[in-house]
């Protein structure tokens, strides 16, 4: 930091520590640390402590951008508590179970009453002053209740605040938009720019507040399917908008840098092998850039920690999907009184709009009643394949372990023992990898755990690469009908070429070459495949990654070809672009783009699964959780003794 920055933090610490009341940045300062750092930590940590404010900086101590002068930025919302927010938080779980996640997920229950906006580290308290004017002069006259009213469009279901409460919550928002403005706008170590010897200018940085003066509203589901409207609907009837509520007005802050981030939650510990790996922690979370992924190998990703603020690669599989809103900070709150009980009132009435039109609202049904109708037929379950051996010997892979004479052998006991054999010899397993030992063994121990689900297999499509007819004939060896259960190998199932520049598709082993190596595949004459493989199909246009038509043809001739299968379920083992062609045609969703594709298919690990099931009373199919546990390891290096010894 310059040095004219850092005097200038000195003098707002001397002006803040002349306060009557003691700051937290005394024992901050007292610890060593400087003030422009000590104030990041305290506005990072909400201001609460600052034993937090000292862990914060103990754990950023390697951040690289801990010296930058990067605000945090803060938003105000105005959020239910009690009973009304148990119903919105089950309304938030079921429709992610019935209808998958849709923005309105990435926020807790809320009615936004100012955006983000910026503000300086050492004005933030400037912010909770301006609450608490804001909030005493709108205590006696905020609503005992809000009317919310229930309103439905092709993308959007919320609740709306209408008629004179909604002006008060208007006004107290435009309240503490003016006092922070005005509280954060002014500089609190004297009036005018200000400058020291080494005439380094210090301008005044403006904090602009912008309340939200529009329409007020509780989003309940936004940018969501269209065939998913009806349901989202019925599940928002059994809210009752009149149950007793406590509101309460909370200031929250982010990390402006990551707001278009993805972020992660750590599930597992991980300590680093290598010095461009992040140490992660069972509860951590990451941000991750979807578009700076290139470096990233399959299986990794490039992202920040926010508990350290370093950059690094960490393994993908010991994270999940973290929603937006988990990692901001909240800071101070307004609590407003308590709401009575409203149960005797009617719910509020769906004003549903479509194109502008209103249409009558359709008849109600309870969560109770809607899940009681729930029927289930088939169940369709998709599984990536297990680990190949290209994945860790890299594609030099057939050099490796292949003699001077053309012959296989094994040089690392992550090799298979042997290989089939093949009429053109061995050279086509270059663009046809089998599975590695340790891939071998994730199929047997997912086969284990799916057969101590207790689902029952009655029919297996498989793409016709050698690692999905493998791990196929595994999974089935574990509920002991690898000769009982054909695998019917379909091409249609094969990952499409055309989104990877220079891959071509491999030549693939015959039916009768895969008979002779003991893989119990249904011959030409019993099973006529579906479709060729999509690398080979005439694509219907270039902005898909796979054409729409044969998504749709592959999916729906599997399930013609399986009319009986009843209870039990269609396995289907392909690649990681298969969870996503062979599922969305069933939910009735468009194909993906190619860059959301890509970006996907490099996220999916081995033996990765998706499941669908038929729910013949709503004559639909859902997604649903797979019936096992998902499985997580780590790697392991190569080891060569002699290097070692030699080494030490």
């Amino acid at each position: 930091m310059a040095a004219g920055e850092t005097q200038l933090y000195a003098k707002v610490f001397n002006k803040l520590k002349g306060r009557s009341t003691p700051s937290l940045l005394d024992p901050l300062l007292g610890m060593g640390f400087p003030a422009h750092t000590a104030l990041k930590a305290l506005a990072a940590t909400g201001r609460k402590t600052a034993e937090e404010a000292s862990n914060w900086l103990h754990c950023h101590c390697n951040d690289p951008s801990l010296d930058d002068p990067i605000p945090q930025e803060y938003a105000l919302f105005l959020c239910p508590m009690g009973p009304l927010l148990d119903k919105l938080q089950e309304f938030w779980r079921e429709s992610r179970r019935q209808c998958a996640k849709n923005r309105a997920h990435e926020v807790f229950p809320h009615i936004t009453l100012c955006d983000f906006f910026t503000c300086e580290d050492q004005k933030v308290e400037y912010l909770y002053e301006a609450l608490k004017r804001a909030g005493d002069r709108t205590l006696h006259a905020f609503p005992s209740a809000l009317p919310l009213v229930l309103h439905s469009s092709i993308s959007y279901l919320g609740f709306f605040v209408n008629d004179s409460p909604a002006d008060i919550i208007r006004e107290f928002a435009v309240m503490f938009a003016t006092e922070a403005s005005i509280l954060a706008g002014r500089q609190p170590w004297g009036h005018g720019p200000w400058r020291e010897d080494t005439q380094v200018p210090i301008q005044k940085a403006n904090c602009t507040v912008k309340p939200c003066t529009k329409q007020l509203h509780l989003t309940l589901a936004h940018k969501f399917y269209p065939h998913h409207q009806r349901t989202l609907e019925q599940l928002a009837r059994a809210i009752n908008p009149g149950h007793s509520c406590q509101w309460t007005a909370a200031l929250y802050s982010r990390d402006m840098r990551f707001v278009h981030y993805q972020t992660l939650r750590v599930l597992f510990q991980y300590k680093p092998q290598n010095v461009d790996e992040l140490t992660l922690s069972p509860g951590d979370y990451i941000f991750v850039d979807p578009t700076q992924q290139e470096e990233a190998s399959e299986g990794w990703v490039i992202g920040i920690s926010q508990r350290t603020g370093c950059r690094g690669f960490l393994p993908e599989n010991y994270t999940e999907r973290a929603s937006e809103c988990d990692t901001w900070v909240r800071h101070r709150t307004y609590t407003f009184s308590a709401a009575p009980d409203l149960s005797s009132r009617k719910d509020g009435e769906l004003s549903s709009r479509r194109d502008g039109e209103p249409n009558p609202p359709s008849s109600s049904r309870s969560l109770s009643s809607l899940q009681s109708l729930q029927v289930t037929g088939r169940s369709v379950l998709v599984v990536r394949h297990g680990e190949r051996v290209d994945q860790i010997f890299g594609k030099s892979w057939l050099q490796q372990c292949t003699t001077p004479d053309g012959k296989y052998y094994r040089p690392d006991l992550n090799f298979p023992r042997s290989l089939p054999k093949r009429s053109r010899g061995i050279k086509d397993f270059e663009n046809d990898p089998p599975l590695s030992s340790c891939g071998i063994f994730q199929c047997r121990m997912a086969g284990e755990a799916l057969l101590d689900s207790g689902i029952r297999i009655t029919s297996v499509f498989s793409s016709p690469a050698l690692r999905c007819v493998q791990t196929a004939k595994h999974i089935l060896g574990e509920f002991k009908l690898e000769k009982k259960v054909k695998i019917r190998v379909e091409p249609g199932i094969f990952e499409w070429t055309k989104w990877e520049a220079g891959k071509t598709t491999p030549t693939f082993m015959t039916l009768e070459e895969m008979k002779e190596a003991d893989f119990n595949v249904m011959l030409l004459t019993c099973y006529q495949p579906r479709l060729p493989p999509p690398g080979v199909a005439k694509a219907s246009g270039h902005h898909k990654c796979i054409p729409p038509d044969h998504s749709e043809a592959l999916i729906r001739g599997i399930l013609c070809a399986c009319p009986d299968s009843g209870l039990g379920v269609i396995l289907v083992v392909g690649h990681g672009s298969a969870l996503d062609t062979c599922t969305r045609p069933l939910l009735g969703l468009p194909p993906r783009d190619c860059t959301d594709f890509a970006q996907l298919v490099r996220k999916i690990p081995s033996l990765g699964m998706c499941f669908c099931e038929e729910n013949k009373e709503e004559g639909k199919w859902e997604l649903v959780n797979p019936p096992v546990k998902t499985l997580t390891h780590g790697s392991n290096s190569a080891f060569n003794w002699r290097n070692w010894i030699q080494g030490n």
